[in-house]
């Protein structure tokens, strides 16, 4: 079930939003009502989802930000508040994740300042630059795009550690800013079936048995949770984490399979 007004008249950013995760919170919010900023440092890509949602009769444009450069976040932000007269909605989806190494003393300093510049610090910019404004509208809402992999161990060092962090920037920033009338909310994806999988299929598909709902998640998954926690429906829920994720962390399928307890 859709509620097409729930985001009328709402200016929304959304970074890393020209695929996957991204993508489809940009469609959803903007089939909701919603006027768009598709960034991504990507701006071609961006410029090619936001052109496919203008396309749908959605109002979006695009701008590249890197959300590793400050500069760049002010200037999406300020063009978010120029194109649309306000900003209420940011959704912060730009991550990255390097692989890790065989041995962890051999991981560089390089690959873990960079997962933790982009993912943690890098929200860490967007929520700054934003957050005046969000104020400033009333009914200004943060939905930063966390991890199972910051619940639990599923590799990825640096990766997790800087999705960790960003369940707790969730809470102290929710602390901080509810007198100011702005909600901050996280959500923790399990599997999602995205670009990232490209040539690993195979492995996706193997990951399905360890979902109690016996599958792996698809972007508009996310983008539903999203949207709730962005909306009034979510009037009363802030520094929340909500995890979506198939079971995956509630069930130990692996274990219950061994025992014959299924």
């Amino acid at each position: 079930m859709t509620h097409p007004t729930r985001f009328t008249g709402h200016g929304v950013l959304v970074t890393g939003a020209a695929r996957g995760i991204g993508a489809a919170v940009a469609r959803r919010l903007a089939g909701e009502g919603g006027r768009v900023l598709v960034t991504d440092r990507d701006a071609a890509e961006a410029e090619r989802t936001a052109a496919g949602l203008r396309q749908d009769g959605l109002a979006a444009e695009a701008f590249a930000c890197d959300v590793a450069d400050h500069a760049a976040v002010e200037a999406a932000v300020a063009r978010a508040v120029f194109a649309f007269g306000s900003l209420d909605v940011l959704v912060n989806c730009a991550a990255h994740c390097s692989p890790d190494v065989p041995l962890y003393e051999e991981d560089p300093d390089e690959a873990w300042a960079h997962d933790l510049d982009v993912t943690l610090t890098g929200t860490h910019r967007c929520c700054r630059a934003a957050l005046p404004h969000l104020a400033a509208s009333g009914r200004g809402a943060i939905v930063n795009i966390g991890s199972v992999n910051g619940l639990q161990d599923f590799g990825n060092h640096a990766y997790s550690a800087a999705k960790a962090g960003l369940g707790s920037l969730t809470r102290t920033l929710a602390g901080h800013a509810a007198h100011r009338g702005v909600r901050v909310n996280l959500v923790a994806p399990g599997t999602v079936r995205t670009s990232a999988w490209e040539g690993r299929e195979d492995a996706l598909d193997a990951v399905r048995a360890v979902y109690p709902l016996g599958r792996v998640g698809e972007p508009e998954d996310i983008a539903a949770a999203v949207a709730f926690l962005a909306s009034r429906d979510a009037a009363w829920i802030t520094g929340t984490t909500l995890v979506v994720d198939g079971g995956l962390t509630a069930v130990n399928t692996g274990f219950r399979t061994a025992v014959g307890n299924t």
